[in-house]
């Protein structure tokens, strides 16, 4: 195993060949056209022409950069929650060595643009919280590297692009608090890593049992937000499948019948939100045995008298500290 003295002298030779690299001329001029077409805040604390830095000059605020051969290349942009005003910045798809792209608690506009697919290398996509308009692209389906994708609290319309399917190497995918229409794609089921998917809060129709019609659906899923949409049918005894679940919030459809006592078989079942939907019947005894089961909501359905909820009701958040890498 290398000595403490030569770890310390690679990180030394690493920082000096990070410092005398020349930073991609792409990567340069991208950035400098982001400074000079937005009102950013942060823009005053980017100092000179290199956004990777240049001599005395230390890199930009939120800008990562690392060497690749003889050339600095930019691999994360991170700039949030200073009030970022306007479009999406096309010139952030010319930085194809970018591993993270995270805008969030902004006020950009308009649509993501197609040419967001270039970015091949992008393993965390993160616009949450903006005024971002116009339909998904598919092209983010191109985006093979990313894990995490959150969309959310925006002004997206139109259907949910199957093309995510695509994404196999994604593990959490928001996209609640939108305009969002249509079903939900059966094909996320075969996405073999996602383990959160929420489409809270949007205008979705359609059944469960459509979202989980293939075989061996979401098989590692443990968080399933579908609330607040126009869901129909029933609760499928087939959705004890998804064995590692632990939250499963259907609260605001308008789905109907019984509770199937299957899903009192999911392990680790904690949350689980049935409240203001059609629901009938009883809720089976062996809920209430249940190890795990903390919260179990039933109010606003047509229950029997009788029927108890599990926990006190209050209304369930996911944090930013839940987007996790």
């Amino acid at each position: 195993m290398p000595s403490q003295r030569s770890l310390f002298l690679i990180c030394i030779l690493s920082l000096l060949s990070l410092a005398h690299s020349k930073t991609l001329k792409r990567d340069v001029k991208a950035l400098n056209e982001i400074k000079a077409s937005l009102g950013w805040r942060v823009v005053y604390a980017w100092v000179g022409d290199d956004p990777c830095g240049d001599g005395d000059l230390p890199p930009w605020s939120g800008v990562t950069c690392s060497t690749q051969g003889d050339y600095r290349v930019v691999t994360e942009l991170e700039v949030y929650a200073v009030s970022i005003v306007g479009p999406f910045p096309i010139a952030v798809t010319n930085l194809l060595e970018l591993t993270r792209l995270d805008l969030h608690n902004n006020k950009l506009t308009g649509p993501i643009p197609p040419q967001i697919g270039r970015l091949k290398r992008l393993r965390i996509l993160n616009l949450r919280w903006n005024k971002l308009q116009d339909v998904i692209p598919p092209e983010i389906g191109e985006l093979k590297s990313l894990t995490h994708l959150s969309l959310s609290f925006n002004n997206f319309k139109g259907e949910i692009p199957k093309e995510l399917a695509n994404l196999l190497e994604l593990r959490y995918l928001y996209l609640q608090e939108n305009r969002l229409i249509g079903r939900i794609p059966p094909e996320l089921g075969t996405l073999q890593n996602l383990r959160h998917l929420d489409v809270g809060n949007n205008h979705l129709v359609g059944t469960i049992r459509e979202l989980i019609r293939f075989d061996g659906s979401f098989p590692v899923l443990r968080n399933l937000y579908l609330n607040n949409n126009y869901l129909t049918g029933g609760v499928p005894a087939q959705l004890a499948n998804l064995t590692n679940l632990e939250i499963l919030y259907l609260s605001y459809n308008k789905m109907s019948g019984v509770i199937p006592s299957a899903l009192a078989y999911i392990p680790k079942l904690t949350y689980l939100y049935l409240d203001h939907n059609q629901f009938s019947g009883r809720i089976p005894d062996i809920f209430y045995r249940h190890p795990f089961l903390k919260e179990m909501y039933i109010e606003g359905n047509s229950f029997r008298p009788g029927v108890n909820p599990i926990g006190l009701h209050k209304v369930l958040e996911v944090s930013d500290s839940d987007f996790l890498v």
